[in-house]
């Protein structure tokens, strides 16, 4: 995956670029964690917005890589750099605004609601097809973005909500036809540059600390669940029926 980064008047894009599908690899994982927290660690830096170029936004994990990897390596690996890179983003001291295209499925759930703000394109489709592929992961992150019930609904079906219905749910601050979405988040990055800097940083730092959703705490807990999952052999099973192409995972 391509992860590129601009800077433009106290607003940093990072835009992540993995054709066909952007599906994320383990490298691209701790990349886009490195990638934050360097531009935490920049002063210059006063928002930033998450995007994607291609189709989608993102489709997930690179079940192919993982794979061709033999053991847990792989696995492993995974897990920690998810849980690393969403929890940085969730920590970086400024508003971290997603700008969503199309799918995000999987992990891109994490990635979001790692964020402070969604903004997506009414093409957008929201889910996590775990289930599907003999895990879990990112329920503890779709718990912030639907309803309860919904929650279970979407996590033990694999079903996806559209933006619209994000949007109808107050989780999705925005919707736009797909040439205005970036356009809105940059709309947006500036009415918050329109406030006092430090005023900002104190007001993002109080909302975490309010925050109900434990959400670093309880991925650990469902990756607990994932590698059982593995240890028994159902998501092997599963993603190899993937590769084969025996059934389709992302909807």
């Amino acid at each position: 995956m391509s992860i590129r980064c601009t800077i433009e008047n106290h607003v940093a894009e990072v835009v992540m670029h993995h054709p066909p599908v952007n599906s994320i690899t383990v490298a691209d994982t701790w990349q886009i964690r490195d990638t934050f927290a360097e531009l935490d660690r920049n002063p210059d830096v006063r928002v930033i917005i998450l995007t994607a170029e291609g189709k989608g936004f993102n489709a997930g994990i690179d079940i192919k890589e993982m794979q061709s990897t033999p053991g847990f390596d792989h696995l492993l690996g995974s897990g920690e750099a998810c849980y690393a890179t969403f929890h940085q983003i969730y920590q970086t001291r400024v508003p971290v605004i997603a700008a969503v295209n199309d799918f995000c499925m999987g992990l891109g759930i994490g990635l979001v609601a790692s964020c402070d703000m969604i903004i997506a394109s009414n093409r957008a489709r929201f889910g996590l097809p775990e289930v599907d592929n003999g895990a879990l992961g990112c329920a503890s992150h779709l718990a912030k973005l639907v309803a309860p019930m919904k929650l279970r609904e979407m996590s033990l079906t694999c079903k996806p909500a559209t933006a619209a219905e994000l949007h109808a749910w107050g989780t999705v601050a925005y919707l736009t036809e797909p040439e205005e979405l970036m356009p809105k988040a940059r709309e947006i990055a500036g009415m918050i540059l329109e406030k006092p800097p430090a005023a900002v940083e104190f007001a993002k730092a109080a909302l975490n600390h309010l925050d109900v959703f434990e959400m670093h705490t309880n991925y650990r807990m469902e990756q607990g669940y994932t590698y059982q999952l593995n240890i028994m052999g159902t998501g092997d099973e599963q993603r190899d029926a993937f590769v084969r192409g025996d059934r389709v995972i992302t909807r």
